[in-house]
């Protein structure tokens, strides 16, 4: 079958992969092919499926996937008299075993190396003839397309903009002048990177522009969803550190810097100067205020707005404030039986009042 691998081949692929940090015990026949990942539900004989969640034990008991990723405590819990009749890939990180080997099956589509007709190269560009310049895209004066580098249909590339080797920009894509994208990056359709970010002074009663003369700067191996903005720094430049993950619709202000392998949900909008630490956690449409700094390691749930420094990694929630989220969730509970409680108050009031004065005994 084109792209399927053994299931000791897949576990060797894995292994590299995740730098020998993945080992995995094969029960079963290692030497059965399979060419494709699916869902418990829907996998067959030739697909790998995964348990990471024990609320879906019984869906993976009931699996037709050929071989089946899952942890130590949920292969004892589903199959404690034996094998069933897939393969068990037992391990400590069932999805991160399940992303590498998703990525070892899947079989890249091989772009036209070259540049497309209709696609306008500037004479003062450099391209590497590897690389793959899709119809309509415009590749402004004095940009680098590094080697393996793909460039979708229809993406602009500025003047001077540097682009490493193996990125690719999926269609519409935008890269303003002067801003650079680290190697093996992924950009989505219709993202766009460098525009001008929200910088404007008061002045008797109108608002002057202030000139945003810094860029954007992206480390490698990071993904940028579809619709995300990035804005360019008004003096220096909005920083995007490696192995960044953003997801669709993020808008990220000028001269923000995010720390290394942060993820950023859909919908976040984070203002102007704010610094996230390394290996963040920011929910869907959490809210971050401008020219504040997020410690290492925090994690926001979703429609959290934080509105001051947090010094101190933690879990954090809430509409206004926000506060660690065991705080917030008993807190929530006070608030449900809020009516009640005022209920009860006023009872006790009604009886203070009714009881006679000590002077009146």
């Amino acid at each position: 079958m084109p792209g399927s691998l053994s299931i000791d081949q897949l576990a060797a692929q894995v292994l590299r992969l995740a730098g020998g940090a993945l080992a995995a015990r094969i029960e079963g026949n290692g030497r059965r092919p399979v060419s494709g990942v699916a869902t418990l539900e829907q996998a067959a004989a030739d697909q790998l499926s995964f348990l990471a969640n024990p609320r879906y034990r019984r869906s993976a008991a009931a699996t037709g996937a050929g071989a089946l990723v899952l942890s130590e405590a949920d292969r004892a819990a589903l199959f404690p008299a034996g094998s069933p009749s897939c393969v068990l890939i037992v391990c400590e990180a069932p999805y991160a075993w399940f992303a590498f080997a998703a990525q070892a099956l899947a079989v890249p589509a091989s772009p036209s190396v070259g540049t497309a007709a209709g696609a306008v190269v500037h004479p003062a560009a450099r391209v590497d003839p590897s690389s793959a310049i899709g119809p309509l895209a415009v590749i402004d004066e004095g940009a680098v397309i590094g080697a393996a580098a793909q460039i979708g249909a229809g993406c602009y590339v500025g003047r001077q903009v540097r682009i490493g080797e193996g990125t690719r920009l999926h269609p519409g894509a935008r890269i303003y002048d002067g801003c650079r994208i680290g190697a093996r990056c992924i950009l989505h359709a219709g993202c766009v990177i460098g525009a001008d970010g929200f910088g404007f002074a008061p002045f008797q009663g109108q608002w002057v522009k202030i000139p945003q003369t810094g860029g954007v700067v992206i480390g490698d191996d990071v993904e940028v969803g579809a619709g995300t903005t990035i804005d360019r720094g008004a003096i220096g430049d909005t920083i995007i550190e490696e192995g960044v993950k953003i997801d669709n619709q993020v808008q990220i202000g000028h001269n923000c810097r995010i720390g290394a392998h942060s993820a950023i949900a859909g919908c976040v909008g984070i203002a102007g100067s704010t610094t996230v630490g390394r290996r963040c956690q920011l929910g869907g449409a959490a809210m971050i205020q401008g020219h504040i700094t997020i410690a290492d390691d925090s994690v926001i749930s979703g429609a959290t707005a934080i509105t001051r420094d947090i010094r101190q990694a933690g879990f954090y929630t809430g509409i206004y404030p926000f506060m660690r989220n065991r705080e917030w969730e008993r807190n929530a509970v006070l608030l449900r039986h809020l009516d009640e409680l005022r209920e009860r108050i006023r009872r006790l009031e009604a009886s203070v009042r009714a009881q006679p004065a000590e002077s009146d005994r």
